[in-house]
């Protein structure tokens, strides 16, 4: 969906060429790329922050993107600074999408109208505490105007089907088509909001060698 990915001063270094995430399971941050997969995502801790508007123009994406690296970081390191347990990677930044009219992400859609909640896991031990002190901190160094708008809170994502992507944001709808398919044919119904698990930082890698994990949460069909 997003193109505007990799702008932020911490450049979206923490992705899958790191595979190991001490808090999270490994499985969810690894897909097929060949074939969609069912699984079940548990409820899981998470910097987020929600917003509004086209992600390959909007400040308030870019400022959304710059504060949630810096609570991530700034928890991981004052709690290491205070002695506390802090030996975890930070993982990929992630993506949830929605709008209120659907046809707004077909070809010719308002980007503008677009839905998106930013999302960096966080270990269970990570507290709002935690969240304070960091954005305490963070303030002092630089003005972050989103700042004010990251919260901590748990997501539980339940039943999901994913595939890994691979190539540009623009060529995702085929990926998609394959994973809603997948999906139907299966038996499963599509719920939720459209996930994604950004792999690859865009300023730094081909267009074509761009890794996304692409995850739709799904329902049984009723009979």
């Amino acid at each position: 969906m997003a193109e505007n990915l990799g702008n932020s001063e911490y450049q979206l270094t923490n992705t899958m060429a790191q595979t190991q995430h001490n808090h999270v399971s490994d499985g969810l941050y690894k897909a097929s790329k060949k074939t969609p997969e069912f699984l079940k995502v548990p409820a899981m801790k998470y910097l987020m922050i929600d917003g509004t508007g086209d992600p390959n123009t909007s400040k308030q994406f870019q400022d959304s993107i710059q504060a949630l690296y810096s609570l991530a970081y700034g928890i991981k390191f004052g709690r290491k600074k205070r002695g506390e347990e802090s030996d975890y990677k930070i993982p990929p930044l992630e993506g949830l999408w929605w709008s209120d009219d659907p046809k707004n992400f077909m070809d010719g859609g308002d980007k503008s109208k677009w839905q998106w909640r930013l999302m960096i896991s966080e270990p269970d031990f990570v507290s709002q505490k935690d969240l304070t002190i960091a954005a305490e901190e963070a303030g002092k160094k630089k003005a972050l105007p989103a700042l004010p708008s990251v919260r901590l809170e748990k997501f539980a994502e339940g039943p999901a089907v994913q595939m890994m992507h691979v190539g540009p944001y623009s060529t995702e709808h085929t990926s998609i088509a394959r994973l809603h398919d997948f999906a139907k044919e299966s038996g499963y119904e599509i719920t939720g909001k459209f996930h994604e698990i950004y792999l690859s930082d865009p300023s730094k890698t081909a267009p074509e060698k761009i890794k996304t994990i692409i995850r739709q949460p799904v329902a049984k069909q009723s009979s």
